[in-house]
């Protein structure tokens, strides 16, 4: 039994819509795919002023990826080594971003940030990740240690920077000194100490008190002896 015209074009109309939903669900799939151009790497600072690489990844399908971070070498065996890896559990379409610790932070130095998404991504941002300047520090131990060394040599340059003060020994042999205020005389020319001109004491003091007991005792000897002669006489 052969078909009536409109059941033929009933049926050319049909497959059309079905071969044309079928590029439409294809092409679907294909653009929410995940692929490489999906991610993209580049050399910022944080927010704490610290040098990451960080990786953002737009695949709209979500699906999870992991990314590794390699250090490019200058040498012919063993030109690479890799300094981190992260995770990135639910990608987006507006984006997620992880940040990767190089460990170091040199101008010129490479990175290589390798993408594994399921079966669909097994391949490397391109293009590779070169340290333009130094305006920030790595993140990694290297930062750390020569942040402490910073403060340690600023620790022990801030002494020198203090005002200095005199020593105990020094203000004890500066109050030594004789002042005219404190000796209560003026030094003599040789050196020798100070005058006791007030007090009269001096290194002869004894000499003469000794003379003037001797004069003394001599005095009142002669004046013994003439009250005798007197007495004699008068008898």
């Amino acid at each position: 039994m052969s078909r009536s015209p409109r059941a033929a074009w009933a049926a050319r109309v049909m497959g059309t819509l079905a071969a044309s939903a079928a590029l439409a669900v294809g092409a679907a799939h294909t653009a929410l795919a995940c692929s490489i151009a999906d991610f993209s790497a580049a050399a910022v600072c944080d927010a704490d002023g610290h040098g990451v690489i960080q990786v953002t990844d737009k695949d709209a399908s979500g699906t999870p990826a992991t990314v590794s971070l390699y250090l490019q070498l200058n040498q012919p065996i063993n030109n690479q080594r890799l300094v981190d890896t992260q995770k990135i559990e639910h990608p987006t379409a507006q984006g997620v971003t992880v940040d990767l610790d190089p460990q170091t932070w040199h101008a010129g130095v490479t990175f290589r940030v390798h993408v594994e998404a399921g079966d669909l991504v097994d391949d490397d941002i391109q293009p590779l990740v070169v340290i333009q300047d130094e305006t920030c520090a790595a993140a990694g131990p290297s930062s750390s240690a020569s942040a402490s060394a910073s403060s340690s040599s600023e620790a022990s340059a801030s002494p020198s920077d203090r005002p200095s003060t005199s020593s105990p020994s020094a203000s004890a042999s500066s109050s030594a000194q004789p002042t005219p205020a404190q000796g209560g005389g003026a030094p003599s020319a040789a050196g020798g100490g100070t005058v006791l001109a007030e007090t009269g004491g001096s290194s002869r003091t004894p000499v003469i008190g000794g003379v003037a007991a001797v004069l003394v005792l001599a005095g009142g000897g002669i004046v013994l002896g003439l009250r005798r002669r007197t007495a004699t006489r008068s008898h």
